[in-house]
């Protein structure tokens, strides 16, 4: 089976940030995305999702490097001063990359 190139960008970041985002994230060329509830512990302290104003997410965007670069620019420019995120990325390869 051939696979093909991708980016695959991570958010981990406050869960009442997810309808705001997943919103944005469509109008940056994201054709889908997965979320997951995260817990753990930073530089913002523990979170552990006991209760919904003390929960993260965990959203994964596959995708090429125009929208990567976006999504990236995106979460920095309006979040990063206010709210508790994290973005990262690396490169994958994908199968089915016509999803992408």
């Amino acid at each position: 089976m051939s696979q093909s190139s991708k980016i695959l960008v991570t958010l981990v970041t406050e869960s009442s940030l997810e309808s705001k985002i997943c919103r944005q994230l469509e109008s940056l060329g994201a054709t889908g995305y997965t979320i997951t509830d995260a817990r753990g512990k930073g530089s913002q302290g523990s979170r552990g999702g006991g209760w919904d104003a003390d929960s993260n997410i965990r959203i994964e965007i596959i995708c090429g490097p125009t929208v990567a670069d976006a999504i990236t620019q995106f979460a920095q420019s309006e979040y990063f001063d206010n709210f508790a995120m994290v973005v990262y990325s690396h490169p994958v390869n994908v199968a089915r990359a016509n999803k992408f």
